[in-house]
């Protein structure tokens, strides 16, 4: 199970492999938002998201010989960054299957870090069977992106760290996909303040988890067209649900112009690159999404991969609205 505990020595696995990134402010963001907010830059983080975290902590808690079996991850582009370089940096092989129309930097990254890359169509292929496919033919370990508990301790010191920072948030807020990183900052914020209030953001074509908390129940949604690439799981995880069931007030949604919004203030305001995905949170606050009687207010801004073709479309957009 997921705890505090396994946070920490998730922390100290990991503490030599990845970064502390820094936690930032901005006057101009806190201006425009009407909150005194506090970012965690994981958009900073080694392989350019929080991914790191989780991939290492699975791939260093491996036996020696599911080390020499090798690893498989099945992603569209931050966890396969992720895997493919603390397998490189562990000595371990590894094979990633990523969808076609994942985004070239990505692909590109991963293949650079040394993975064997297997692609799958998102639109034909379930991409869970694709992976087992490959794992039990080839006898590779599954990495997975989010379901598993040694990735969510390892996307948990993310808010160990931030906690430990700056302590007395109102609130903390990540992005959500298949909920990997909300189960583990929000388990670590938990336990370290009891009186914090926890906000899982989703894109609103992407809202699978909004609707499996109003259900009770895991829903599953077609797959999106959302700009934020890294939040197109289609439901959310068997065993982080309960966690987020338990640990979320709430699950915030953002539109694709919402996040574009974002991202431009982000760059222009902050000089802070961040993809899609890592943008949501701040788009919820930057958005108002938030109650008002919460000031003080922690964001995960969780990857800065963004495709130079996506990139150069949101400030020609941004030219136009100008």
């Amino acid at each position: 199970m997921l705890n505090l505990q396994l946070i920490k020595e998730a922390a100290a696995r990991i503490a030599p492999h990845i970064h502390r990134t820094p936690v930032m402010t901005s006057h101009k963001f806190n201006e425009a938002s009407g909150k005194q907010v506090y970012f965690k830059c994981e958009n900073l983080q080694r392989a350019g998201a929080f991914k790191a975290r989780g991939a290492t902590n699975k791939i260093r808690s491996l036996s020696d010989d599911e080390k020499r079996r090798g690893v498989i991850a099945v992603s569209s582009g931050n966890h396969a960054q992720a895997v493919a370089l603390a397998a490189r940096e562990a000595n371990v092989r590894a094979v990633v299957a990523i969808p076609a129309d994942a985004p070239k930097m990505k692909v590109e990254a991963t293949r650079a870090y040394g993975a064997d890359i297997r692609f799958f169509d998102r639109q034909r292929d379930d991409r869970d069977a694709f992976g087992r496919e490959i794992a039990e033919r080839e006898g590779l370990v599954m990495v997975p992106a989010y379901d598993d508990y040694l990735i969510m301790a390892g996307q948990g010191t993310c808010g160990l760290e931030f906690l430990q920072e700056v302590p007395d948030l109102d609130c903390v807020l990540t992005p959500c996909s298949g909920g990997g990183l909300f189960a583990g900052v929000s388990t670590a914020a938990r336990a370290l303040n009891s009186e914090i209030q926890c906000f899982a953001v989703e894109p609103e074509t992407a809202n699978d988890t909004q609707l499996s908390l109003a259900k009770g129940d895991r829903v599953t949604i077609p797959p999106s067209p959302t700009i934020a690439d890294g939040l197109r799981v289609q439901s959310p995880g068997a065993l982080t649900f309960p966690i987020t069931q338990q640990n979320a007030r709430a699950v915030l949604t953002v539109s694709d112009i919402e996040i574009a919004e974002t991202m431009r203030f982000m760059l222009f305001r902050l000089k802070m690159l961040v993809e899609p995905s890592g943008a949501t949170a701040a788009a919820a606050v930057l958005c108002k999404k938030l109650p008002a009687d919460l000031k003080r207010v922690g964001v995960v801004l969780s990857g800065g991969n963004v495709d130079p073709d996506v990139l150069a479309d949101l400030l020609q957009q941004g030219e136009n609205e100008q």
